[in-house]
């Protein structure tokens, strides 16, 4: 991860001033791979591994969590050639509103009662095409969103407040 400039620099002090915190909107689950995602009202994150009930769950911890921003799914429709974005299709496990999710590279922060940072952006992958029709998978790149590592596990909830932590992720 590119390292972030000194928190006490002037860059630094405008890279850590958010106007507000983010909030969970939707939360979706993928039991294996090539199943649809399954919407739900909360999950168990679990520290070092990811989402209970996640295909991913298990895994490196890399990828313990996958967020997209609310406010790029019109983007990526309008990209696309769509009139809207169903969160479903576009595979990541939290949609956050309200705040810019790359002002969180490099950055720890709470997502309910869970401790996550940064591991990097979540890419779209080649399965975007199919879900979003010819041009899908440019339509999501830049829009993508992040992966996240579970440092301390705990429930994330619909409505939950995502709040940065602190200076950058250690």
């Amino acid at each position: 991860m590119t390292a972030l400039p000194p928190a006490d620099s002037a860059l630094g002090t405008l890279m850590a001033t958010l106007p507000r915190p983010g909030r969970v909107e939707w939360i979706g689950l993928r039991p294996a791979r090539g199943q649809a995602m399954r919407e739900v009202e909360q999950a168990l994150a679990e520290a070092g591994k990811g989402l209970a009930g996640d295909r991913y769950q298990g895994g490196s911890g890399k990828r313990g969590i996958t967020l997209i921003q609310a406010e790029h799914l019109p983007a990526i429709a309008a990209l696309a050639g769509l009139e809207s974005v169903a969160p479903a299709l576009l595979r990541r496990n939290v949609v956050v509103s309200g705040l810019p999710l790359v002002a969180l590279k490099g950055r720890r922060f709470r997502l309910g009662e869970t401790l996550l940072e940064t591991t990097e952006s979540c890419d779209p992958c080649s399965r975007m095409e199919a879900a979003l029709g010819p041009g899908g998978y440019n339509a999501m790149r830049g829009h993508g969103g992040w992966c996240a590592r579970i440092v301390e596990g705990g429930r994330i909830r619909l409505g939950d407040a995502l709040v940065p932590v602190g200076d950058a992720a250690v």
